[in-house]
């Protein structure tokens, strides 16, 4: 337990951070909402004019881009890659920072399992997602209800920002697996982002291309939008990929940590 509010607190800054800047980019967004509606047919227009690939990319459905949910779903997608990276730094830091911290030896020698250790961190760093996505829905819904022009699903807005936890600990396993393997990790943050990023684009590119089976290279392509806006679901083969890929980046983070010689990075 005292490493549990260890790692809490260590993750406090940086979760109040990530926390304010999603609601702050969320607000931008919403601001400009009203303009948007105003003008529906200028800035259809616009959209008209990017060629297909791009609005498939970005997420933009032409045919109700103009209703609450249709705009935000491209708001989604801007918060659902800032909250993967947060995630990923997150599931690269909790286990190597001992190492860059050299304090390895003195959380080692304590009287306390590896898988212990590994619960603790990881309970702290789930913790922290959790609040990051309550505190940024509670704050979204506010702004969507101040600024809508007409009615909206607070179910369908629910379900799409589950998905935002989704991708968190996709990538919060993803984040772990691969700390687990280096055995110095000097600097969490390139490679943290090389990864969210490289998905990302992935994602986008099979989102310009007849998506089949490609979606399940990128996480970023598991839960559609505009098909949850639909139909008010996911697409049950994706949540089942998305607990595979959690599974089994959590199970190896256990088994080769317990097993592994943790150096100080020197």
């Amino acid at each position: 337990m005292n490493m549990y509010r260890h790692e809490l607190q260590s993750l406090r800054k940086a979760t109040v951070i990530w926390t304010v800047a999603m609601i702050a980019l969320a607000g931008l967004y919403f601001g400009i909402y009203s303009t948007v509606v105003k003008d529906a047919a200028g800035f259809t227009q616009i959209l008209n004019s990017y060629p297909a690939s791009v609005r498939a990319a970005l997420g933009v459905s032409i045919a109700n881009i103009t209703s609450m949910m249709g705009y935000y779903a491209i708001i989604y997608t801007l918060i659902a890659l800032c909250a993967a990276i947060q995630a990923m730094i997150y599931g690269t830091s909790i286990l190597s920072k001992e190492s860059r911290e050299r304090t390895a030896d003195f959380l080692l020698v304590k009287p306390v399992s590896r898988s212990a250790i590994v619960s603790a961190k990881l309970l702290a760093s789930l913790s922290m997602l959790v609040l990051t996505d309550v505190v940024y829905f509670l704050a979204a819904l506010v702004l969507a209800e101040l600024v809508k022009g007409a009615a909206f699903s607070v179910e369908g807005f629910l379900l799409l920002n589950l998905t935002i936890l989704f991708l968190q600990l996709i990538f919060l396993a993803i984040g772990l697996a691969i700390s687990v393997f280096f055995a110095r990790l000097k600097n969490v943050l390139p490679i943290s982002l090389g990864v969210v990023l490289g998905f990302y684009i992935l994602g986008a590119l099979i989102a310009t291309g007849d998506n089949g089976s490609a979606r399940y290279l990128s996480p970023f392509r598991y839960f559609d939008a505009q098909y949850i806006i639909a139909h008010s679901s996911y697409e049950l083969s994706y949540l089942w990929i998305s607990t595979a890929i959690v599974a089994v980046g959590v199970g190896l983070s256990y088994i080769v940590y317990g097993r592994k010689d943790v150096h100080s990075v020197s």
